[in-house]
This record gives structure tokens, C-alpha cells and sequence, in this order.
């Protein structure tokens, strides 16, 4: 991740946890209930060894007497009713706290991400973050709901466990603590081989996905260039890297299970040998030796299972550590302590004082150097140039993603950075060239420009961008389903739509990145039209990309390198002969040929 004014936490640190409980001590109420269920629990099953020692104990040895055999399994039952309630509230309140943590952990992070500025952005992979907010939370919902609560029973049972097998016997006590160890230390030497081999599972089925999302989302491309087979093969060498992976992983895990196995009951069968020997000298009862190996067993799985928490508890302080890097991120572009409003009602300038810019990710190329323009109220201005003159720095300035470097952009004679930018952005209305739809109805697209708009709004903006007509054919009308990314439009229809969007946002200024360069004739003519009435009594800036649709412009502004070389009317610059006179020149001859 970038660099943030708040240095990023160690990612495998397990002090990162502080920050899961931050957010769980919200329900003191809920974490209160879950930990006396907990308790009551792990009592329940360090008490079910005892019930087997009375059974066997009074049970068997009272001669047959029903009253004696019905008191003992009606205690035993008892137990074990109490477990299963116990048990059953537990996993109730303890998954009710992740999902709750995790919900609160997920919009804190997004709340956080709606503040920062495109920087953030261009530095950190979108697709990761995405990561972050859904495998890294459920990796922390996994310990919240689980292995926390897993932790503390096993901890409780096998503290319970451990005095218990005292009572019962100390001598055996005293071999069975020799003989736990034993037992622990492989699991915990091949516990973290075969977590080693999880991950790098897990990385190759992570791959097998990438390959499969890829390939889908460019099928025509593949079709089209004859790529199947190299793709077939491709995804084949990553399904057998997925395999290997795992064959090692359950190479491991049967060896440490045969290990822990041998182990665990030869351990038994040697405590059980001395027992049975007890038991015949008369220094410990059947009952008492049952509930020796039955508690043993209990004890022996409790320290095991703490082992393999660990395990989890590193993976959620590194999840958690990740998500802090997002939370803790700051937006360079805020509003002042006390912000300047901006003169009301608005008047449309827009003006660029000296400004010089370099982008933080591309500090070696100057995007605007020592920039100055003033476009005054209701005026049409275009912007021409070749490709990285910055022509698309200035929309970026002007809606305060960025702060320049030196100089100072102004609206309606406020420096930017003096207002607040929600204030800012919204006099503005943007119609890009890649017109963005949301995977939602046609309708929250079209609210998008103002979402307290009313239907009839909505219709009204529709039938001035010339969209009118095929949203009123879609088969459930504004509440049809667009699809992803608008794909159930055609290009036309998505630059109408964004010009719709626009003309609800009323706004003074007008920001156009050439919305009609990649549409046929017809659509082009729609969208022009639409951008006509959008574009009347508004200030307005055109970046072109075909000189074509900046001739009625009202000012022509070339640019070359951050700076502004030419400006004029298009006849006037044409009989310039500069730079503008060749741009058009090779459009306009290529067009002829």
C-alpha cells in the first residue's frame, strides 16, 4: 500500500487484534452473554468424565438397583442438556459478534475509502482493496465468531480438565502432563508445514480464478486472435500447480494425523495399562479410571486445538493489520478548518492563476506548466491538443481531485482550496468520454445527477438527451436492471444516459471529455443534440478529440505540453498555420482519404 500520513501497522504483529476489539467492545451486552455461556460450557464438559464416573461407579456397582442406575444417567443427562444449551447460545452470541464486526469493520473502511483522493487510487489496485474488504473481513469474522471463542473454551477446558485429573489421580496425572507434550510438539512442528502448504494452496486456487475471470472477461479476444488452445493449456498448468500444491498439503496432514494418532492412544492405552493395574489394587475405582482417560482425552484435544489457533490468530492480526492500512489512510484534499462559501447565486468562471502541476505518480513529467486561463460565465470553450498536452489536468484541477502545485485555480473568484470541495463539485457536471453505469436500475443511474429527483424529473432530463425513447422500450421501463458496467446499452445509449444524468445535475459549469468520438453517425447526432441543450446558458469546457465538434466554440484553447500555445476562433487559427492548422490538416486529410 502507499505510503499515509499514519505509518502502516506490522502485518503479522498480534497486537493488530487491538483493532478487531475495538469494534466488538461496542456490545459489551452481547460479548457479556457469550463469554457466561462460554464458561457454563466448558464446565459442562469438564463435568461429563465425572457423570461417566458416577454411572459406573454407582451405577454398576449398587447390584442392579434401578433407583441407583436411574440417578446417575439422569445427572449425566442432565450435563449434557446443560452443554447443549450452553453450547447452542455460544455460537449464537459469538456469531452474532463477527458478522456484526465484520459489518461495522467493512463500512468503516468504506466510509474511510469515499474520503480519499484519486491518488489513493492510482497507487493501490482497486481489485486489492476489493481483496481486503471481503476476504481479509471474513478472514476476521472467522476469528471473531470462531477461533476466539474456540481459544478461550479450549483454554477453560483443558485448565478444568488439568485440575480434575488431579482429583482423580495424581500419579497418573503426573504421566499423562509428561506424555501431552509429546503429543503437542508434532502437531505444532507439522501444524505449521501443513499451514505453509494451506497458503500455498490457497495462492494456487486463487490463481486458477484469476486465469478464469480473465479469460471469460476477453473471450472475443481469445476467439478472435485464435488463443484457445494456448488458454486451454494456460489454465491446465494452473490446475496441476493447484494439485501439486495440494497433494503436498494432504501428504502432510496424513502424516501428522498417523503421528498424533499412534501417539495420542498409545499414550492412552500406557495411562489406561497403569489405571487397570490401580483399579486391581484397590487404590482407584472402574469409574475414576473412565473418567481419567475420558478427561485426558478432553485435555489432550484442548492444548491440541490451541495450537492450531495460533495459527489463525497470526492470519487474522495480518487481515487486520491490512485493513488498518485502509482505515487509517488520510485524503489530502479536505476542506479548511473554515471554508469560504462560494458567491450564491453561482456565476459560472472558472479561471487557472500560473498554475503549475505535476502528477504524484508521474513526478517526473510536468502535466501544466505555469497554466493560465480565465473562461467567464455562459462561455463555450474547447480544448485541443495532442495526447498528454494535460488537457484532462484541467477538469481534474477544476473538480479539486488534485491541489497545483504553484498557482491557484479559482470559482466564481474563490480559491479552491480555500472552499469545500463538496461545495465545489457541486457547480459542476461531468459527461465523460467512457460513460460509467452502475450495475442498478435505469433509474439510479439517472438519479446519480440528483438523487431526490422525481420521476417525472427523470423523464423531463430523458427526453432532452435524446434517451427517452429507449428507456421507455427497456422491458420494465426506469426500474430495468442495466447490468454490469451498462451492458445491456449500446454506446449511444450510455452517452445519453450520462448526458441525462447531467442535465439533473443543473449545475453552472459544464466539464465535456469529447462524449461523441467513439459513436456512429446516428448516435453521434442524438448525443450532439443533447449536449446542444445541455451545453445552453452553462459555462462550458469541451476537450475534442476530433476538431470537428469544436468549431462553434466560443474560444479555441490549444495546448502542447502543460501550456497553452495557441487560442482563437478556428478560422483564425487555421490561417495561423500552427499547431492547430496541422492537427486539423491531418484529421480532416485523413477523413478525405
Amino acid at each position: 500500500m502507499a505510503d499515509t500520513e499514519t505509518a502502516p501497522p506490522k502485518e503479522r504483529k498480534l497486537g493488530n487484534l487491538a483493532m478487531i476489539w475495538r469494534f466488538a467492545a461496542a456490545y459489551p451486552g452481547r460479548i457479556a452473554c457469550a463469554l457466561v455461556a462460554l464458561v457454563i460450557a466448558s464446565g459442562a464438559t469438564v463435568a461429563i468424565p465425572y457423570g461417566f464416573k458416577r454411572v459406573i461407579d454407582r451405577g454398576f456397582s449398587s447390584g442392579g438397583d434401578p433407583s441407583a442406575v436411574t440417578t446417575a444417567f439422569s445427572y449425566l443427562l442432565m450435563i449434557v442438556a446443560v452443554l447443549a444449551v450452553a453450547t447452542a447460545f455460544r455460537f449464537y452470541f459469538v456469531s452474532w459478534l463477527g458478522e456484526r464486526v465484520v459489518g461495522d469493520l467493512r463500512k468503516a473502511v468504506h466510509a474511510n475509502l469515499m474520503g480519499l483522493a484519486p491518488r489513493f487510487f492510482e497507487e493501490n489496485r482497486p481489485s486489492e482493496i476489493a481483496s481486503r474488504m471481503t476476504a481479509d473481513t471474513a478472514v476476521i469474522e472467522q476469528i471473531v465468531g470462531t477461533t476466539v471463542s474456540v481459544a478461550l473454551r479450549n483454554t477453560f477446558t483443558g485448565i478444568g480438565g488439568i485440575v480434575y485429573l488431579f482429583v482423580l489421580s495424581p500419579k497418573l496425572a503426573g504421566f499423562l502432563m509428561v506424555g501431552i507434550p509429546l503429543v503437542v510438539v508434532p502437531i505444532v512442528v507439522l501444524g505449521r508445514r501443513v499451514r505453509t502448504y494451506s497458503r500455498t494452496s490457497q495462492d494456487r486456487v486463487a490463481d486458477v480464478g484469476t486465469i478464469v475471470s480473465e479469460t471469460l472477461g476477453a473471450m472475443k479476444i481469445v476467439q478472435a486472435f485464435g488463443q484457445e488452445a494456448r488458454e486451454r493449456s494456460r489454465f491446465a498448468a494452473a490446475v496441476e500447480a493447484t494439485f501439486g500444491a495440494a497433494r503436498r498439503r494432504i501428504f502432510i496432514r496424513a502424516l501428522m494425523t498417523a503421528i498424533v494418532i499412534g501417539l495420542v492412544f498409545g499414550s492412552i492405552t500406557i495411562v489406561l495399562w497403569q489405571g487397570v493395574l490401580d483399579v486391581a489394587g484397590g487404590r482407584i475405582s472402574g469409574g475414576a479410571i473412565a473418567a481419567f482417560v475420558l478427561t485426558g482425552g478432553l485435555v489432550a484435544g484442548a492444548l491440541g486445538a490451541l495450537t492450531e489457533v495460533y495459527g489463525d490468530l497470526l492470519r487474522g492480526a495480518g487481515a487486520a493489520g491490512r485493513l488498518a492500512e485502509l482505515m487509517v489512510a488520510r485524503p489530502e484534499i479536505t476542506a479548511p478548518p473554515v471554508p469560504q462559501p462560494l458567491p450564491s447565486p453561482p456565476q459560472g468562471r472558472l479561471s487557472f492563476d500560473h498554475v503549475s502541476f505535476r502528477y504524484p505518480t508521474r513526478p517526473e513529467v510536468s502535466a501544466l506548466t505555469d497554466f493560465s486561463l480565465d473562461i467567464a460565465p455562459g462561455e463555450t470553450i474547447a480544448v485541443v491538443g495532442p495526447s498528454g498536452a494535460g488537457k484532462s489536468t484541467l477538469f481534474q484541477l477544476a473538480q479539486r481531485f488534485y491541489d497545483p502545485e504553484a498557482g491557484c485555480v479559482r470559482m466564481d473568484g474563490v480559491r479552491l482550496t480555500d472552499a469545500d470541495p463538496a461545495e465545489v463539485r457541486a457547480r459542476l457536471a461531468m459527461v465523460p468520454q467512457e460513460t460509467v453505469i452502475f450495475a442498478a436500475s435505469a433509474r439510479d443511474n439517472l438519479r446519480y445527477g440528483r438523487w431526490d429527483a422525481s420521476d417525472d424529473e427523470l423523464w423531463v432530463a430523458a427526453e432532452a438527451a435524446n434517451a427517452a425513447t429507449f428507456l421507455r422500450a427497456l422491458p420494465q421501463g426506469l426500474d430495468t436492471f442495466m447490468g454490469e458496467g451498462g451492458a445491456r446499452l449500446s454506446g449511444g445509449q450510455r452517452q445519453r444516459l450520462a448526458i441525462a444524468r447531467a442535465i439533473l445535475r443543473d449545475a453552472p459549469i459544464l466539464l465535456l471529455d469529447e462524449a461523441t468520438s467513439a459513436l456512429d453517425a446516428e448516435s453521434e447526432r442524438l448525443v450532439q443534440t443533447a449536449l446542444e441543450r445541455l451545453m445552453a446558458n452553462r459555462t462550458t469546457i469541451v476537450i475534442a478529440h476530433r476538431l470537428a465538434t469544436v468549431r462553434a466554440a466560443d474560444r479555441i484553447i490549444v495546448m502542447d505540453e502543460g501550456r497553452i500555445v495557441e487560442q482563437g476562433s478556428h478560422d483564425a487559427l487555421i490561417a495561423a498555420g500552427g499547431l492547430y492548422a496541422r492537427l486539423a490538416r491531418l484529421q480532416f486529410e485523413g477523413l478525405a482519404a
